[in-house]
């Protein structure tokens, strides 16, 4: 009976072997699932370029976020070499015009949504978590999973990619309602976007960025949302021409009014600049002709930026007080990199002795103050520690401990 043994012990290995299998598919299906629900941003790269991957659906292909952050008067941020392919150069000023898009319908009501009292989203990949991922023994780790990669931060979308920005907003705002949380989205391809700068790009012309916007808005669903609507868009519109900086404008009126008709429980914020740039009033003025007061639910200040929040929550109501508009109108201030405040002047990429600011919070306990938000993804390089735009862990635990 040798060979009846035999074949005993081969089939007993076997089922060993299956044993084993399944054991590890087990492992592997509870890690996908913890995954699938932690939910982080993800600003991962993928040739050369930021993919956002909600879950189940297609990624979306995201285009290079902004590497430097906003300049102020007396520090103007000089333009560095971007580190990331853009989609499409934006024209020349000196050679083309954006050509005017038709007017949307108007909004039904210029009645700003209920600010949303949910948590916030939290995307399930992010360089920070492919960090993290990649290196379970480096001493940093604990610090930058637990301070960094754990909070809720903002999804940009920075491609001019019609056909398919209407499937992956949708993709994120349904992740975003299965866990019952907010999501905070940045649409970021208006033409001649930075003004050339390190994330220049967007769209080729306005009606091209009008259709792109319409297809953003299809992807919002009827969820709570927060749109940051292209930052630096308004508070960095004087490198344009009168004509043009009317005409983007009135782009920027239109989108308000597209995405809030698209979403009714979308708020639609508009860029307000920071307490360090333009004088309220200032702001307030160019807020008005860009529709904030009409189209929008309020404004968004210190993307990219340094500056306190106490100063940003002053600033921000100093300059809804001058832009008028329902009485609902508020504001949400980036809180990522403000926990000691704004730099010497001068000092604007990467600067040292820098920090965390505000975990990310709809609920401020302020006046006319929405939510603190992280829009800038901490320790994102403005390219002086890495490639801008790039997770460098060294800057991000600088960040998480200063």
């Amino acid at each position: 009976m040798p060979g009846t043994r035999v074949r005993r012990r081969t089939a007993h290995r076997e089922r060993r072997r299956a044993a084993r299998r399944h054991a590890l598919l087990a492992v592997a299906s509870a890690v996908v699932a913890i995954g699938a629900t932690a939910g982080l941003i993800d600003a991962g790269h993928r040739d050369g370029r930021d993919t956002a991957r909600p879950g189940p659906t297609a990624p979306p292909v995201l285009g290079p976020l902004p590497g430097v952050p906003t300049p102020t008067p007396t520090a103007p941020a000089p333009s560095i070499p971007s580190a990331r392919p853009v989609p499409a150069p934006a024209p020349s000023r000196t050679t083309s015009r954006p050509s005017a898009a038709p007017e949307p319908p108007s909004s039904p009501s210029a009645t700003p949504a209920p600010a949303p009292r949910n948590r916030l989203f939290r995307h399930p990949h992010s360089q920070v978590l492919d960090w993290v991922r990649a290196h379970p023994d480096d001493p940093r780790r604990p610090v930058i999973e637990s301070r960094i990669a754990a909070r809720p931060a903002a999804v940009w979308f920075a491609a001019h990619n019609p056909g398919e920005i209407a499937g992956q907003v949708r993709a994120v705002t349904r992740g975003a309602a299965a866990a019952g949380r907010v999501p905070v989205l940045v649409p970021y391809a208006i033409p001649d976007r930075d003004c050339g700068g390190a994330s220049k790009g967007g769209a080729p012309d306005l009606a091209a960025y009008d259709a792109w916007i319409g297809e953003f808005a299809r992807g919002l669903g009827a969820g709570a949302a927060i749109v940051i609507l292209e930052p630096d868009a308004i508070a960095l519109s004087d490198c344009l021409s009168a004509s043009e900086r009317a005409a983007r404008f009135a782009s920027l009126a239109r989108a308000g009014r597209t995405l809030r008709a698209a979403g009714p429980r979308a708020r639609v914020y508009f860029d307000g600049g920071h307490s360090g740039w333009h004088a309220p009033a200032k702001q307030a003025a160019a807020l008005r002709a860009a529709g904030a007061a009409t189209d929008g639910d309020g404004i968004f200040t210190n993307v990219a930026n340094f500056h306190r929040t106490a100063d940003e929550t002053a600033y921000a109501r100093r300059v809804l007080a001058a832009l008028g508009g329902p009485p609902g109108l508020g504001a949400v201030v980036d809180t990522s990199r403000n926990g000691n405040g704004a730099p010497p002047a001068g000092q604007w990429c990467d600067p040292a002795g820098r920090a965390l600011g505000q975990t990310p919070t709809t609920r401020t306990g302020e006046a006319r103050i929405d939510a603190y938000l992280w829009v800038k993804l901490p320790g994102e390089s403005d390219g002086c520690s890495g490639a801008a735009g790039s997770f460098t862990p060294e800057y991000a635990y600088a960040l998480a401990t200063g």
